[in-house]
C-alpha cells in the first residue's frame, strides 16, 4: 500500500481506513451500524410499501413521507455497506471511479432529501392556513412534478463534481481516513488548485440545503403564526400535533449536520474520530428513526400496518 506517489503519476486506488485510532474496536462498532442499516431498509421498505399499496394514504403528505423513505434508502445504502465491509473484513479499498460515484449519489441523495423537508413543510404550510384548497393545490400531478424537480436539481447541482475531480491528478496519500468518499475529503488528495472545487462546493451547499432551511423556518414562521390566530385551542393543538412529526425529521436530518460543521470549525482539538463518528451519524440515524418517528406519530399509517401484519395471521 503506497501513501505517497513520488512518481506524479495520479493514483486510481484509495484505501478507507474507516475510524482511525479506534481499528481494535471495528467490530464493535459494527454492531450499531449494522443495526441501523437493517432497521433502515425494513422500515423504510414497509412505509414505501404502505403508502403505494393503499389508496387510503394516496395523500399529498404520505406521497412526500414515500420520496423521502426513498431518500433515506439510497442515502444509507450508498454508505453503510462499504463502513461495514471494512470494519469485517478490512475490504477499505475502493477504485477513483466507485469513490466518485459515491461522492455523487451520496451529495445528491443529501440535497434531495432537505428538498423533500422543504416541500413537506410547504404540505403542512397549505394544510394548516389553507385547507379549504388543500386537494386542489397539492394535486398528484403537482406532486409529481414537484418530485421531479427535486430529483434533477440535487442531480443537476452534483453533476459538475465528477468532472471538477475527474480532472485533478491525486498524486498525494491515496490513504482516506474515513469510512466513505467525500467530495472535498477526495479533492484534497490532489496536486492540483482545488479552489474551483471549494467554492463550488460551498456555493451549492448555500444554495440547496441553506436556502431550504432558511424557506423550512419561514414556513413554520407562517405556520405558526396561523396556529395561534385560531379561535379554538382544540383546533390549535390539532394543528400543531400533524407538525410533531416533520419537525422532530427536520431536527434529526439538520442537527447532526450542523454538529458535524461546528465540530470541524471550532473542534480541531477534538480526535479524528470523533469527526468521523458524527460524520456517520448523518447517515445512520434518519434513515434508522425517520420510518419510527412517523410510524408512531402518525395514526394512518399505524392502522395500515397494523393491518398488513393482522392479515398475515
Amino acid at each position: 500500500m503506497l501513501s505517497l506517489n513520488r512518481t506524479g503519476v495520479s493514483h486510481t486506488v484509495f484505501y478507507l481506513l474507516g475510524i482511525p485510532g479506534l481499528e481494535d474496536q471495528h467490530l464493535w462498532i459494527s454492531i450499531p451500524f449494522f443495526i441501523s442499516y437493517v432497521t433502515a431498509l425494513l422500515g423504510n421498505s414497509l412505509l414505501i410499501f404502505i403508502i403505494l399499496t393503499r389508496r387510503s394514504l394516496h395523500e399529498p403528505m404520505f406521497l412526500f413521507l414515500c420520496m423521502l423513505a426513498g431518500a433515506d434508502l439510497v442515502l444509507s445504502t450508498c454508505t453503510v455497506p462499504q463502513a461495514l465491509a471494512i470494519f469485517w473484513f478490512c475490504a477499505g479499498e475502493i477504485s477513483l471511479d466507485r469513490c466518485i460515484t459515491q461522492v455523487f449519489f451520496f451529495s445528491s441523495t443529501f440535497i434531495s432529501e432537505s428538498g423533500i423537508l422543504l416541500v413537506m413543510a410547504f404540505d403542512r404550510y397549505v394544510a394548516i392556513c389553507d385547507p379549504l384548497r388543500y386537494t386542489t393545490i397539492l394535486t398528484h400531478t403537482l406532486i409529481g412534478k414537484i418530485g421531479v424537480t427535486i430529483f434533477l436539481r440535487s442531480y443537476c447541482a452534483i453533476f459538475p463534481i465528477i468532472f471538477l475531480l475527474k480532472r485533478l491528478t491525486f498524486c498525494q496519500n491515496n490513504i482516506i481516513p474515513h469510512t466513505y468518499c467525500e467530495h472535498i475529503g477526495l479533492a484534497k488528495y490532489a496536486c492540483n488548485d482545488i479552489r474551483v472545487n471549494i467554492w463550488y462546493g460551498f456555493s451549492i451547499l448555500m444554495s440547496t440545503v441553506v436556502l431550504d432551511v432558511v424557506l423550512i423556518f419561514v414556513s413554520y414562521v407562517l405556520i405558526l403564526r396561523a396556529v395561534f390566530h385560531m379561535p379554538v385551542q382544540d383546533a390549535r393543538h390539532k394543528a400543531l400535533s400533524t407538525c410533531g412529526s416533520h419537525v422532530c425529521v427536520i431536527i434529526l436530518f439538520y442537527g447532526p449536520g450542523i454538529l458535524t460543521t461546528l465540530a470541524q470549525r471550532f473542534g480541531r482539538h477534538l480526535p479524528p474520530h470523533i469527526h468521523i463518528l458524527l460524520a456517520n451519524v448523518c447517515v445512520l440515524a434518519p434513515p434508522m428513526l425517520n420510518p419510527i418517528i412517523y410510524g408512531i406519530k402518525t395514526k394512518q399509517i399505524q392502522e395500515q400496518v397494523a393491518h398488513v401484519f393482522l392479515k398475515q395471521k
